[in-house]
């Protein structure tokens, strides 16, 4: 069986912490190794030139994440990335996280966790913002940081995909039924 590897391709440091945390585990069972790489502060060539050379490696595979921000949908949050991207990104990589990774940091407390946290509880999280989740930080944490890391520590991944439909949909792709 050949060696094979997956590129994560993530917008920041929340969104890497996030994917190492919970998805992570998921992933490894299909590839032998996975590289992260944030690119939010990247110049476009060299994410360009990234995306041009995995496409050109036969034992390497990738996935894409960005937040949808103000689109109005998903399909033209894939439109603005296919025509950043044009030819070299493939359109089935592409991962769009509604509303923005926070939201999926959140959607994974079920009641039981978000009382341990003095949170409130949410029944969706597909419209809370990052701003929104900052505001919840409980004053105990010293840093927004350290208040994601207690959130990774009680996620659910089931009560994420009930909580929010981006991360249902991506389950979906990476864990077989």
């Amino acid at each position: 069986m050949p060696f094979t590897q997956l590129f994560v391709l993530v917008e920041g440091p929340d969104d890497e912490r996030f994917v190492k945390a919970i998805l992570e585990p998921r992933l490894i069972s299909h590839y032998d190794w996975v590289r992260y790489y944030q690119f939010s502060k990247k110049p476009k060539r060299t994410v360009k030139n990234l995306l041009s050379s995995l496409g050109r490696m036969d034992s390497a595979d990738y996935l894409y994440f960005r937040d949808i921000n103000r689109a109005p949908c998903v399909s033209a949050r894939k439109d603005k990335v296919d025509r950043e991207y044009g030819p070299l990104i493939d359109r089935n990589r592409i991962i769009i996280v509604v509303a923005e990774i926070e939201s999926w940091y959140l959607a994974g407390l079920d009641d039981v966790a978000c009382r341990k946290l003095r949170l409130d509880t949410f029944a969706r999280t597909d419209d809370v913002p990052k701003e929104r989740f900052n505001d919840l930080k409980p004053r105990e944490f010293e840093s927004r940081i350290d208040f994601m890391i207690e959130v990774l520590k009680r996620f659910s991944a089931d009560t994420a995909r009930l909580k929010n439909r981006s991360f249902d949909y991506l389950m979906r792709r990476i864990t077989p039924v």
